[in-house]
């Protein structure tokens, strides 16, 4: 799956636990009639991902979406959902396909007459 929106916020990464698990959240904020601002969060070694992006960039991130259960103290399920990033692609500077050479590199026609027939089909 993915998410296609502008960074909104980019969290600094936060290490947990003895084994240091890493986390880093970002918010995309997407285009939509009614926008949603949606946490990713990039673990682990994914969290390094991020460097090189900021704050108003359009962005494309591919997600997963993880769930768990927990049992709390007095025996009761709990569920949890999460979106986890495993890629990001900046749409802001994605190259334009221009294979065309300038303007001034054609010459004009010189045997263009109105009395052609039309034949184009449509």
């Amino acid at each position: 799956m993915e998410v296609i929106g502008k960074i909104k916020l980019i969290g600094d990464v936060q290490t947990f636990g003895s084994n240091g698990f890493r986390k880093r959240e970002l918010v995309v904020t997407t285009d939509e009639q009614y926008p949603q601002m949606i946490m990713v969060e990039f673990v682990q070694d994914k969290t390094d991902l991020l460097n090189n992006y900021s704050v108003g960039q359009d962005v494309k991130v591919s997600i997963n979406l993880r769930g768990r259960e927990w049992i709390n103290p007095q025996g009761e399920a709990k569920y949890f959902n999460s979106i986890q990033g495993w890629r990001i692609e900046n749409l802001s500077s994605a190259p334009q396909a221009n294979n065309l050479p300038p303007v001034d590199q054609f010459e004009p026609a010189s045997n263009v007459s109105d009395d052609e027939p039309d034949d184009l089909p449509f």
